[in-house]
């Protein structure tokens, strides 16, 4: 390993783990990605391998059978992961936040049911806010679930349609928002989050909903995106996150958090590949009688890729550690999540030109980075949603005193 993306102050333990994570994605995951991504292939054996190590239990709490480790244990696991392939960063990211939401939100019934065997990767999880029509603007969900009208009932009926699930089609619970009549008077507390379980797969998953299929993606290939349809589909009072309505959006912005640490991370690891890959193939491809490195135009775009990727990489960091230490992390979730996949973009694409013409033939890899690395600058909201939280948050805290 170079000097980039080191970490200091991490425990033996830590860097022992990340060591097997790396070996892994140097044997198991770079050796067939782009294979199965131009297949896109649901990478089921990289899956398994990860269920061994118990990447699927990283954080979930000793004693409910996972290995209790921080956000950024977690963190410097999926930029390993990412650098790999990112949709298998993917396939754990939405699984990681739904146990994040259970441990932090869920009874403790809910945590028994639900958490050891999402320890073990049995219970896959995915999350469902966004729906056809609304994006980034979560408070206009269409989808609604109505109580029976007996005084007394816990059960529910759900309608609607969602959007954009990664791991909708292999998951097999899933986090949904959805509207609920609290009567609040705000908008964000007449929402609630409903555990949905159904069976892997594509069609009708459970009574009342529907996976429609695979939406076809530009990158993001082998991990599944789907809609979500509900038509009458019918639950309980115990199925609500917490066990009580209303509180849904504020349970959600939280497992967004963790999400954009993620997203962060993600982009760290891309575009950490997109510069071994375009330091490597400097140092080998000739032009006007010396190496391509030799040239100083492609120096320094080595020295600005190197730049952006270290920069990327100390910013997730401090955003994991401050979830970590139980501090609101909003602001440099925000920050991290922006300027790390921005810069992931800019690392990809410099790496492609460093390729020229070779970086647009599919038997190159940094093709796949370059079809990869947009996902990462809308998901988990977008650029723009970014700036918005984070001017925000600056201005809380630096509010005008005259």
């Amino acid at each position: 390993m170079g000097r980039l993306q080191h970490t200091e102050g991490l425990s033996d333990d830590q860097l022992e783990l990340l060591k097997l994570v790396r070996e892994f994605v140097d044997e198991q995951v770079i050796p067939v990605a782009t294979e199965l991504e131009h297949k896109d292939e649901y990478p089921t054996e990289i899956v398994e391998g990860m269920k061994q190590m118990g990447i699927f239990g990283l954080m979930i709490p000793e004693e409910y059978g996972g290995l209790g480790e921080s956000l950024l244990t977690y963190a410097l696991t999926v930029e390993e992961i990412a650098r790999g392939w990112m949709s298998v960063s993917g396939i754990i990211n939405t699984h990681f936040i739904v146990a994040h939401l259970l441990i932090q939100h869920g009874t403790e019934e809910q945590k028994q049911c639900y958490l050891p065997r999402m320890a073990t990767g049995e219970v896959r999880g995915a999350f469902s806010m966004s729906e056809p029509g609304c994006g980034s603007d979560v408070s206009g969900i269409k989808t609604k679930a109505v109580r029976d009208a007996s005084a007394d009932s816990r059960d529910w009926t759900i309608n609607g349609q969602k959007m954009w699930l990664t791991n909708g089609g292999t998951a097999n619970l899933v986090a949904v928002l959805t509207k609920t009549d609290t009567g609040a008077d705000s908008v964000y507390k007449n929402m609630t989050t409903f555990l949905v379980e159904k069976e892997p797969g594509f069609g009708e998953t459970a009574p009342g909903l529907t996976v429609p299929g695979k939406i076809e993606k530009m990158g993001y290939k082998g991990v599944d995106t789907t809609e979500l349809i509900f038509d009458g589909y019918r639950t309980t009072s115990e199925q609500i996150l917490g066990g009580e309505p209303g509180k849904g959006f504020y349970q959600m912005m939280d497992g967004v958090e963790v999400g954009r640490v993620n997203v962060a991370a993600r982009a760290c690891g891309v575009a950490m590949r997109a510069f071994e890959l375009g330091t490597a193939y400097a140092q080998q491809r000739e032009t006007f009688g010396k190496k391509i490195a030799e040239h100083q135009a492609v120096l320094f775009r080595i020295a600005e890729m190197a730049t952006k990727v270290e920069a990327a990489h100390q910013m997730m960091v401090m955003a994991a550690r401050t979830k970590d230490a139980g501090q609101r992390n909003d602001l440099e979730a925000g920050m991290a999540k922006y300027l790390a996949s921005e810069y992931c973009a800019q690392v990809v694409e410099d790496s492609f030109r460093i390729h020229g013409g070779f970086g647009y033939s599919k038997e190159y890899e940094i093709e796949r980075l370059y079809r990869e690395a947009p996902m990462l600058l809308i998901g988990e909201g977008t650029a723009d949603i970014q700036r918005m939280i984070i001017g925000r948050r600056l201005l809380e805290d630096y509010k005008f005193q005259g």
